[in-house]
């Protein structure tokens, strides 16, 4: 007889099949015309994802559709690493991302990052010389900048303080305000002769390419963003945690049913 979750089983992996296409699509698409190296840098997580959702989704139909016991037990010791899996990283996301947020700057719509806010284990992340090319790389390319000096072009400098900038625009695209510099435009600023006692305020560079890119504060507007992200993705893990477990379940009555017929298959020479 067909059991209701051995079927429920191979619906849901199907599913999950049929979910792995655009995925590893997608990954390969990026591998052969992704234009910068931010986007081509993603093409490989996202085929080796496309192909681990496509194997364990096969694994699944095939053992729970075709009473394959031992692929049956291979796909269910890989959902319960995925739970594991999932649940740490979950844990994890929340921890990290529980310290740190911008500072209010007094008369303007902005607000400052400071990166000593944050967590060491992001801090450290940012802070490595060959982490930190990547990125500022993919932020030049991103043009984060440039799209706030085409919003902001020819307006006055009251305009510009009333400005609700992102994370990313406040700490790389503009000096911070204690080093009391000019303003020219949104991203050219007069800095004033001699040298500054503040690492940031040295580095500004009113060049495109330059800014603040190299700043603290432009680390810490990065980490703003992640910390906003890996809590959304936290809340999804959470989501996607309870499907796991209810796939799993549900599997673990596919193995029995499984064992089931297969000790009835030796008991009567039969098998259902």
């Amino acid at each position: 007889m067909v059991r209701c979750s051995n079927n429920l089983v191979g619906v849901l992996n199907f599913i999950v099949f049929l979910l792995s296409i655009p995925i590893l699509a997608g990954g390969i698409w990026l591998s052969q015309k992704g234009s910068t190296e931010c986007e081509r840098f993603l093409d490989k997580p996202v085929i080796a994802l496309g192909v681990f959702l496509m194997v364990v989704a096969i694994a699944g139909l095939i053992g729970s559709c075709c009473r394959v016991t031992w692929l049956l037990w291979t796909y269910l010791l890989v959902m319960l690493l995925l739970i594991i899996l999932v649940l740490c990283f979950t844990v994890f996301a929340f921890v990290v991302t529980n310290k740190g947020a911008g500072e209010k700057v007094s008369e303007r719509g902005y607000k400052e990052y400071r990166l000593g806010d944050y967590s060491n284990w992001l801090q450290k992340r940012v802070n490595s010389d060959k982490n930190w090319r990547r990125i500022r790389s993919c932020l030049v390319e991103s043009k984060v900048c440039s799209k706030l000096e085409a919003k902001l072009i020819d307006e006055p400098v009251n305009k510009f303080y009333d400005e609700h900038l992102t994370a990313l625009q406040s700490g790389c695209c503009k000096p911070a305000e204690k080093c009391q510099f000019a303003y020219v435009s949104a991203t050219n600023w007069t800095k004033p002769a001699g040298t500054h006692s503040d690492p940031d305020c040295q580095s500004w560079d009113n060049a495109p390419n330059k800014l603040c890119f190299d700043c603290q504060s432009c680390k810490a507007g990065l980490l703003d963003n992640v910390k906003s992200a890996w809590k959304k993705v936290a809340v999804v893990n959470i989501i996607f945690l309870v499907f796991l477990i209810i796939v799993y379940t549900v599997g673990c009555c596919a193995l029995r049913n499984n064992k089931r017929d297969d000790s009835y298959g030796r008991t009567y020479g039969y098998k259902p």
